[in-house]
């Protein structure tokens, strides 16, 4: 299954960087997402529930980032497991400045076996699209009025880790639970 989307987000890159970096603002993004947790400066694992069609999944899994050109590009791979299958995929995310907001655009690459492949790839396409579009629609709305007000000067920035490296965008929960039904958009 493959999944590409272009999306602007009312805020500027920095900010949008940021909140993909930023575990709780995911969290509360992701459709289905019930835990997600930092593991290393590139990894997260997570669990996530969804339907698709009469199939419903719970994954758990590994969402790691490479590539980084912070706050531009990076790459991510993903693969859930649960009761009703697996999912595994791939995804790259651009942030391109646009004016005032940040335009975000992705690709993503996605296998899934077990009950949720006997759905049927409409189906599962379908299901992926929705969760997308589910995820960048509440993104937009978290990140927008957090953007009109910045935060106080010596604040730590959102996402940065002890070791001063950037945890990985779980948003790929988002593209890789539209990778775990794209492994849980990426990223998308």
């Amino acid at each position: 299954m493959n999944l590409t989307g272009q999306r602007r987000i009312p805020a500027p890159r920095d900010a949008v960087w940021q909140a993909l970096n930023d575990p709780e603002v995911l969290r509360a993004c992701v459709p289905g997402c019930t835990a997600l947790e930092r593991t290393s400066d590139t990894a997260f694992a997570a669990r996530v529930e969804t339907r698709v069609g009469p199939v419903k999944a719970a994954l758990q899994g590994t969402v790691t980032l490479s590539d980084a050109d912070r706050p531009r590009h990076c790459r991510l791979a993903g693969e859930g497991r649960g009761a009703a299958g697996f999912a595994r995929g791939e995804a790259s995310v651009t942030l391109t400045e646009d004016g005032a907001g940040t335009t975000v655009d992705y690709t993503a690459t996605a296998q899934v076996g077990g009950r949720l492949a006997q759905v049927g790839a409409r189906l599962i396409d379908g299901a992926a699209r929705k969760l997308a579009d589910d995820f960048f629609a509440a993104f937009a709305d978290a990140v927008a009025p957090a953007a009109e007000s910045p935060a106080p000067p010596g604040t730590a920035m959102a996402g940065a880790t002890a070791g001063g490296g950037l945890a990985p965008p779980v948003w790929a929960a988002g593209l890789i639970g539209a990778v775990g039904v794209l492994w849980l958009v990426f990223g998308l």
